[in-house]
């Protein structure tokens, strides 16, 4: 069903789906079933022209006379014994609208039909090829009944006949049978030929009547080629027996010739025309006017007689209109020869002796079609004008037309010609995603977040390297209990976490001051000779060492502070009364001996870890807390310097090991190592302790120089009080 909707689609015309759909509309408006019959079916199955449509229904036809005139259907004809009319529709289709019938012959020529049903009716054609019907129906529209096999015989390309019988009931099927071989170039079967022969010798068209005689002869005018029709049935002897006065020699045949020709340009530019009217002058050229007009007589389809007395007269008044003022611009005489009739136009080209009028045909052939070769239809891409866009084909159309009569040679005057017609920029497209999360900004290291630097120290940086080393020097042991300015060293590490960094500064650098002028005074009061060092006064010795230097720190001021946080952990080391020996947190190269308890090499001292016992009693302290940095950290070395000499030193809480120090850059000056002094066994800093400090709590938050191998900073003369210059100007002397 499927293959047959796409032929009855594409295979038909467009004036010819609308006059089915015309009689659909009407047989369903009468509740009548409705198939497309004849030489339509096989024809569309074929695969050649669709010259006429023969349609059935079953119930009487000649009822829908008044509703066919409504539909636009001119009637020509009719056949009352065969319940038939001939009809002509717009666009020079032509139809039979017949009912479905049984016919039965009690003498040759003579038939009487009944109502019968679809299969019946098809059972009693003349070939099997004929013998096919497609359903018009709803529910069944598009489906095949073919009885007797005649799509065989179709790509057979064969005549077979229906009944063994069937020349001698009806002899114009002999006549009917040449003029199919002629025009389809088929041939008859086996037994269809011996049938044939025998009736012609047999004399069996003498039974022929007189209106199939009349039908046939106007069929012939009706071909695609007349001419070699009536050239095949003059070989057959037929024509004596429908039209004696019709011969292929009576006919003008260059004119026809040039009609045929006429015909095929129109028809390649959508002018589909039926030359069958224009042709019968030129058939019966040579013949007498009586002759003609006895010729008409016979004619069934007097409609047909009609068309052929106007066509000149159409012609005519079609050539006026082409010539006149409404036809002035090739686009006007364009959608004129359009819209006229087609049987007037071919008329008129055929006939007229006009120049211009030639000239205008001529163009129409070959010049104006090529307008649609140039529509610019990437420029109307661009511009969303597409095959979707309502009125896509009017617009081309116009472009057409503008194309034909000169206009829009620019691309300018076609942008401006297309914009008006140009819809909108579609919205943009909405994306469904979800949109990215911001980024998180990066948590500063728990190192970062404790330091507080102080802006004030001569330029250097907040975090740098040279407040690390200001740090390192102002550390001290912190004795147990020493609480002196421990109250505000909270305070102050909680405004450097939530962001008040000015106070925390302000408090580390009074802070600063004050454990820099109780060092100076511990310094000032050391005893002479083989007195013991404090670990302030080591402290404040390292100091005046890189004061000698004017304030400002030398290459080898790492190794420097290295070597005398080494001498003060030896020293502290000596002095433990269990004789456990500083220990070193750096694993590697920069180590301690665990028995000498001696001196450390390098920045190890920076990680080591100090342990010890009390002096009596042989168990360990109790654990202090240790600051390790920050302004807390300052607060709690200020209150150690004060109170050394006031508390018991209790064991010292190791310290968090930080990461391993670079190892300092080696000095090109030899730097003098600071002489480590013995003390008296109750001195205050045995009493103290030393706690033994690892490099991040040396390397503080205060903005000094760290202890690798970067470039080192110089320190803030204004961390210095005036008491520690006195000390180290007198340390000079």
């Amino acid at each position: 069903m499927a293959d047959n909707i796409y032929l009855l689609e594409t295979r038909l015309s467009k004036a010819q789906q609308d006059a089915l759909l015309a009689v659909r509309d009407v047989a369903r408006a009468k509740g009548l079933t409705v198939f497309l019959v004849g030489g339509a079916v096989r024809d569309l199955i074929g695969g050649t022209a669709v010259r006429d449509l023969d349609v059935v229904v079953q119930g009487n036809a000649l009822k829908l006379r008044k509703d066919m005139e409504k539909v636009g259907g001119v009637i020509t004809g009719e056949l009352e014994a065969g319940q038939a009319m001939f009809l002509r529709f717009a666009g020079g289709v032509r139809m039979e609208i017949g009912s479905t019938l049984t016919v039965s012959y009690p003498k040759p020529g003579k038939a009487v039909v009944k109502p019968a049903t679809i299969l019946e009716d098809l059972r009693r054609r003349d070939f099997t090829a004929n013998a096919m019907a497609l359903s018009l129906n709803e529910g069944s529209y598009g489906l095949l009944m073919d009885p007797l096999n005649g799509v065989a015989d179709i790509e057979n390309r064969e005549l077979r006949l229906v009944s063994n019988y069937g020349f001698i009931e009806d002899p114009v099927r002999m006549i009917r049978a040449a003029r199919y071989m002629a025009r389809l170039g088929w041939r008859m079967d086996e037994k269809t030929q011996a049938r044939y022969e025998t009736g012609k010798a047999e004399g069996y068209i003498s039974a022929m009547d007189g209106f199939h005689r009349g039908y046939e002869t106007e069929e012939i005018f009706h071909e695609e080629d007349p001419l070699r029709v009536i050239r095949r049935l003059e070989e057959e002897g037929w024509m004596q027996h429908l039209a004696p006065s019709l011969s292929a020699a009576k006919a003008n045949v260059a004119e026809l010739q040039r009609l045929r020709e006429s015909q095929a340009q129109l028809q390649m530019q959508g002018v589909v025309a039926n030359a069958a009217a224009a042709s019968f002058p030129l058939l019966t050229a040579k013949m007498a006017a009586a002759e003609v007009q006895a010729l008409k007589k016979s004619f069934p389809r007097q409609g047909f007689v009609d068309e052929i007395e106007k066509i000149e007269a159409r012609g005519k008044e079609f050539a006026g209109q082409l010539s006149g003022k409404g036809a002035a611009l090739p686009s006007q005489s364009y959608k004129l020869i359009v819209a006229a009739e087609p049987e007037a136009v071919l008329w008129t080209a055929h006939t007229t002796k006009s120049g211009a009028l030639q000239a205008k045909f001529r163009s129409f052939y070959t010049e104006w079609p090529q307008a649609r070769q140039r529509i610019p239809y990437l420029q109307m891409q661009e511009m969303r004008i597409t095959p979707e866009l309502p009125g896509y084909e009017e617009l081309v159309s116009k472009v057409v037309f503008e194309l034909m009569d000169g206009k829009l040679g620019t691309v300018e005057e076609m942008k401006a010609f297309l914009e008006p017609f140009s819809p909108p920029a579609p919205p943009p497209p909405v994306s469904l995603r979800r949109p990215r999360a911001p980024k998180k900004e990066a948590k500063p290291s728990k190192s970062r977040k404790k330091s507080v630097a102080d802006p004030e120290m001569d330029g250097v940086p907040e975090d740098g390297a040279a407040g690390e080393a200001a740090e390192d020097r102002r550390e001290t042991v912190v004795a147990p209990g020493a609480d002196a300015g421990s109250d505000r060293a909270p305070q102050a590490e909680k405004a450097a976490k939530t962001g008040r960094g000015d106070e925390v500064k302000a408090e580390g650098r009074e802070l600063a001051s004050a454990g820099l002028d109780s060092a100076s005074a511990g310094l000032d009061s050391a005893p002479a000779g083989g007195e013991s060092a404090s670990p302030v006064k080591s402290a404040s010795r390292s100091r005046e060492a890189e004061a000698a230097s004017g304030g400002k720190t030398a290459k080898g001021a790492p190794a420097q502070q290295a070597a005398a946080r080494s001498s003060l952990v030896a020293k502290n080391g000596s002095d433990l009364k269990d004789g456990t020996a500083a220990k070193s947190g750096s694993s590697g190269k920069n180590g301690s001996d665990p028995k000498g308890g001696g001196a450390v090499k390098g920045t190890g001292v920076a990680e080591g870890k100090a342990t010890g016992t009390k002096a009596t009693g042989g168990k360990p302290p109790a654990p202090s807390r240790a600051v390790t940095s920050g302004p807390k950290k300052l607060a709690a070395t200020a209150a150690a310097v004060r109170k050394t000499g006031e508390r018991k030193a209790g064991p010292v809480k190791k310290a968090t090991p930080a990461r391993k120090a670079a190892p300092p850059v080696r000095e090109r000056t030899k730097v003098a190592k600071p002489v480590a002094h013995k003390g008296p066994k109750g001195s205050p800093a045995k009493k103290a302790g030393v706690a033994k400090t690892s490099a991040k709590s040396v390397a503080g938050r205060a903005g000094g120089m760290a202890s690798s191998s970067k470039t080192p900073k110089t320190t803030s003369a204004k961390a210095m009080s005036s008491a520690g210059k006195k000390a180290v100007q007198k340390k000079r002397r």
